[in-house]
């Protein structure tokens, strides 16, 4: 973690927090793959298993927010400064704010989590998308989308 800047911890968290629906303090190494999919980072299936062997040295099939901290600071690099990370957010927005509204719909947003990661339950989809739509609107304007991607 000593690698990481505060903004890059608070971005994890949020990542971290949105996927640990019981709040237990870990997440299922399962989310793995779609959280760096979420930050930009695409790594195939054999990638990912080295990965969560490397970090779940254990075998439990669970993170703590300290280990997925080690596992994301190899993803993250300080090159990319916070002004490149919106510009890439805003473009991923506009993909999928087809008709220019300048918002998505939660369930086009529950499409995006579920491509990301298809063994998402609908139970764990209601709650994350319950918890990035706090106003209630059925819909998630770029500001929302930032601020659960960056935690700002």
């Amino acid at each position: 973690m000593d690698d990481l800047d505060k903004d890059q911890i608070t971005l994890l968290q949020n990542a971290f927090d949105a996927f640990d629906q019981e709040k237990k303090g870990v997440i299922s190494t399962d989310f793995i793959g779609t959280i760096l999919e979420m930050l930009g980072h695409e790594v195939d299936d054999d990638s990912l298993k080295q990965i969560i062997s490397e970090v779940d040295v254990n075998g439990t099939g669970e993170l703590q927010f300290q280990d997925f901290c080690g596992l994301a600071a190899k993803f993250l690099t300080e090159e990319e400064d916070d002004e490149t990370m919106i510009q890439e957010l805003r473009e991923a927005f506009r993909l999928y704010d087809k008709e220019g509204n300048g918002y998505i719909t939660t369930d086009v947003l529950k499409e995006i989590f579920r491509e990301l990661d298809n063994t998402i339950t609908p139970e764990d989809l209601d709650t994350m998308i319950d918890e990035i739509d706090a106003d209630g609107s059925g819909t998630v304007d770029f500001d929302e989308f930032l601020e659960v991607m960056t935690g700002e």
